[in-house]
């Protein structure tokens, strides 16, 4: 039988070494390659070896910057690219979403974007960013063949906001794995005792500042670790210089090492997850598979993803009252029905197979 060939195009590349999409991608692969041709664009910088083919897909290298402003030139360079000799192109976030039209008279290609959470919100972006990428998303939701929300609120969004379907897809988790403290207690001392955990983007939409504050304002019992880039930014650098020696406050950079990652997810206290804009975010379904008990910004997104199972709080008095109050909630509980919603609802098994009824219906 002759695989029909798929693009795939947004993301900075595989092997995954940087964010959500690119660990969706690194997980299709387990699955996809069996059913399709698969090539997918890579930035070119991210990767001094150039692998033409992994897990079963090739690889294309394009030399510029896959984040940022730039971003709307490397997808759209992707997308002319994939124009011909494609049966499907899947574009990932929709920077590039104002090259479908002008690709459509060149491709026969059925297109699907992932329109991930509603970008124009975020509060990184000015205001002109802004309007640009809600036109883009108006135009990725009207030029596609399909278009997918990995969250029910995105989903509800774009049948209200553009009265049309889309393919309702989450996010896995499976993938995470429980860390046993022994291996990284030299390097962690405080592993074997209480402290509260979060590993994301510094962002403003991530309410990092509001709640680096709470922990070093007032008195909270147990300390709070931070893994994030916070060399990236100046608001990251600015946070970085103001909070780093503060007490009760611990702050990495990035680590990419997933083993050692994970030891410091997997044995915190409770995790806590202040994204406000998004759809089903990764880290965050990830923190559910491992069984963490989760305190969660109080927005659409993250009572979705949660099942509304979850502690919730919507300012920074309500985190310090969160906070004061951890010894009444029932932590063992809410761990068993993170892990038992991430099992039944988030697993990669079960995603791939979705991907795949979602091309064949299109």
């Amino acid at each position: 039988m002759i695989k029909k060939k798929l693009a795939i195009v947004g993301i900075v590349g595989v092997p995954a070494n940087y964010g959500g999409f690119e660990t969706l991608v690194e997980y299709l692969l387990d699955l996809l390659p069996k059913y399709y041709d698969i090539t997918i664009y890579c930035q070119s910088r991210s990767y001094p070896e150039k692998l033409e083919t992994y897990k079963g897909a090739k690889l294309k290298y394009i030399n510029l910057k896959a984040n940022g402003v730039q971003s709307v030139i490397y997808d759209s360079v992707s997308l002319w690219k994939s124009t011909r000799g494609f049966d499907y192109i899947l574009i990932l976030g929709v920077s590039g979403a104002i090259t479908i039209p002008m690709i459509r008279p060149f491709t026969n290609a059925k297109i699907v974007t992932h329109i991930d959470g509603l970008e124009w919100k975020r509060e990184k972006w000015g205001a002109l960013a802004k309007r640009f990428l809600k036109f883009s998303e108006a135009v990725a939701v009207k030029f596609s063949d399909a278009i997918i929300s990995d969250n029910k609120h995105i989903y509800d969004y774009v049948k209200e906001e553009y009265g049309k379907d889309s393919h309702l897809i989450a996010y896995g988790s499976n993938h995470a794995t429980t860390i046993d403290p022994l291996l990284f207690q030299k390097k962690y001392s405080f592993l074997h005792d209480p402290y509260i955990f979060t590993v994301c983007r510094i962002e403003p939409e991530n309410n990092i500042e509001m709640q680096l504050k709470v922990f070093s304002e007032y008195d909270i019992q147990v300390p709070y670790v931070i893994v994030g880039n916070w060399n990236s930014s100046e608001y990251g650098m600015r946070l970085y210089e103001e909070y780093s020696t503060k007490k009760n406050v611990i702050l990495y950079n990035p680590i990419y090492n997933r083993e050692e990652l994970n030891v410091l997810r997997s044995n915190c206290h409770y995790y806590l997850h202040g994204h406000s804009a998004g759809g089903t975010n990764p880290s965050l379904v990830e923190a559910m598979y491992l069984g963490l008990p989760i305190i969660a910004y109080g927005v659409n997104y993250n009572r979705e993803t949660t099942f509304n199972q979850a502690i919730y709080f919507k300012d920074s008095q309500e985190l310090l009252q969160k906070l004061r109050q951890l010894d009444e909630f029932d932590r063992d509980t809410i761990s068993r029905d993170m892990y038992k919603l991430a099992r039944k609802n988030y697993s990669w098994k079960a995603i791939n197979k979705q991907y795949v009824k979602m091309l064949k219906s299109i």
